[in-house]
């Protein structure tokens, strides 16, 4: 980073549990950095008063538009350095070097940034591209099973949405890559930046083709939320991937075949595919009219033809669904 940016001034954005490990005082050495540290670390401070907190630290350390941001940890770290460097100053760039499995795959790339409102998750945000991504697969050998896993289902949402190639190869490599094998982890890398990575590059700012994104999303945030963040995002989002599957067989999209393989590449990273028992399809009718993508009151869902190939009609990457073939899938 001293290379690639030597007019730069850094501060670190971390948290808690990066901090207690010990390996940002070890990165930093004995040089005077700017750091913050986002604590307790995890979704509940995901909050406008952080990222109020971080640019005031950044402010108080006499910090100009000369900034150089790093998030330096998991996808909410990444979400809040982003969204903070976003607005100090009216705009200063951003690095992330992301150590979970979610952020690799996902949140670290592509530029969105944001925070969670009482209501909903990600609604207050902006779009502001990184001026780097750092992927070091050997941070995930830190991570938590839980965690590792979880992370690992926006990986699959890529294959789906993308590359029925990269579906076939998670399917053989799953064994090698929860165990943590280093050659399958730089190749999941690999398959993840190129879809994403495409996928942006044609659409920045999600006009449309970008909202291939959310396959799986759109139910599963209002899952999230619901639950209180007590499910990681992965978890949420492999229950929403289940639900549009379901859309999709009541759309005669999906056959049981498909739904199967889908499934079973899921149940393998033992996440669940049911909605909590305790969250009702009232609520969750309630915070999907919410979506911050939701139009006239109500979102757009993404859909697959098959494996790899969404559906596109008249141009449009995202499709009008009813309420009514909605509510019957939650309540199941």
């Amino acid at each position: 980073l001293r290379e690639q940016f030597p007019k730069r001034r850094p501060i670190f954005i971390s948290d808690a549990n990066l901090h207690k490990s010990g390996w940002l005082d070890k990165l930093i050495g004995k040089d005077t950095v700017g750091r913050f540290v986002i604590d307790p670390a995890g979704e509940d401070s995901k909050t406008w008063a952080t990222v109020g907190a971080i640019v005031e630290a950044m402010e108080a350390l006499s910090l100009g538009r000369d900034t150089l941001v790093i998030g330096l940890g998991g996808g909410t770290v990444g979400d809040m350095a982003g969204f903070a460097a976003s607005i100090f100053k009216r705009g200063v760039p951003v690095v992330h070097v992301p150590t979970t499995t979610v952020a690799q795959a996902d949140s670290a790339i592509g530029g969105k940034t944001g925070v969670d409102s009482s209501q909903s998750k990600n609604a207050f945000g902006a779009f502001h591209h990184p001026a780097g991504v750092y992927i070091d697969v050997a941070t995930l050998a830190t991570l938590d099973d839980r965690q590792f896993r979880a992370g690992l289902v926006e990986s699959v949402k890529h294959a789906l949405i993308a590359d029925a190639g990269y579906f076939a190869f998670l399917e053989t490599n799953l064994d090698a890559i929860l165990a943590r094998d280093p050659d399958r982890l730089e190749q999941l890398a690999g398959f993840n930046c190129r879809i994403k990575g495409a996928v942006v590059e044609a659409d920045p700012t999600e006009t449309n083709q970008r909202r291939l994104l959310n396959y799986g999303h759109t139910i599963g945030h209002a899952v999230e939320s619901a639950a209180g963040y007590r499910l990681l995002h992965g978890e949420a989002v492999a229950i929403g991937i289940a639900a549009a599957l379901q859309i999709e067989k009541q759309m005669g999209l999906a056959d049981a075949d498909r739904i199967e393989r889908i499934c079973a590449l899921l149940g393998r990273l033992s996440v669940s595919l049911a909605i909590p028992s305790d969250l009702s399809a009232d609520r969750l009718m309630a915070l999907l009219a919410r979506d911050k993508k939701a139009v006239g009151g109500w979102p757009r869902f993404v859909l697959l033809e098959k494996i790899g190939k969404p559906l596109v009609r008249s141009g449009q990457y995202a499709h009008e669904v009813a309420p009514e073939i909605i509510r019957p899938i939650l309540d199941r």
